[in-house]
């Protein structure tokens, strides 16, 4: 199992604080409360390791599809104004990422960067409506060859309170390739023009790079 670059740090500090509180255990309360420490820590940090890992997956690209940004379960599908970038009706699919997903997020489609914009806010539990427009989040807008554009946001949930983000204004966007991590449970939402065809329904599990979320037909 391939470890993603975001959870190096984290592991490491983790790794060392826990030794040094062992290390304590031992020496002012002997062998039997080491054991039962590290009995509890294993798991936990099992978890970590699970949390910051990266999958090996095959990507086939599709001019036309928008593929998943992220693992998680689709939590909201309805027509919307978005006023940040689009300025018109369009498409909301949202992805509730718990802490058991992978939660490296994915360009869903081809094209460049042509917004990106990083907004402060609060930390509502993910899957409240309101956290799209107060919750921390990052803004990218990607535009297709044919001039098609959509919008995806990265958003901090009540555990996650670190978006982080690879890619900027100007930038090339391949399909499936890496643009940001959240850690610790989260939510990315999907802005689509009205003519997509969504291919997901309310409830159903996704895997990043691998679900269509959507068709948008060629200009």
């Amino acid at each position: 199992m391939r470890i993603h670059k975001e959870g190096f740090r984290v592991l490491l500090i983790v790794l060392v604080l826990f030794g040094a509180i062992c290390a304590l255990i031992w020496y002012y309360l002997g062998n039997v409360a080491l054991c039962i420490a590290i009995a509890l820590f294993t798991p936990l940090y099992i978890f970590m390791l699970r949390f910051f890992r990266t999958p090996k997956r095959v990507v086939n690209t599709d001019l036309e599809k928008v593929l998943s940004p992220c693992d998680g379960t689709v939590v909201v599908i309805e027509e919307v104004d978005e006023p940040e970038f689009l300025k018109e009706r369009c498409i909301q699919v949202s992805i509730f990422m718990s802490v058991w997903n992978v939660h490296i997020n994915w360009f869903p489609i081809m094209g460049e960067v042509v917004y990106h914009k990083y907004h402060p806010g609060k930390f509502l539990v993910a899957w409240e409506p309101k956290s799209s427009t107060l919750n921390e989040r990052t803004s990218i807008g990607v535009k297709r060859s044919d001039g098609v554009q959509i919008l995806f946001r990265q958003i901090a949930g009540y555990l996650a309170r670190r978006v982080v983000c690879y890619t900027s204004k100007g930038s090339n966007a391949k399909q499936g390739e890496e643009m940001g991590f959240i850690k610790f449970g989260s939510r990315v939402d999907l802005f689509l023009p009205l003519n997509s065809t969504v291919k997901v329904n309310i409830g159903q599990k996704v895997k990043g790079t691998q679900t269509a979320i959507a068709v948008i037909p060629l200009k």
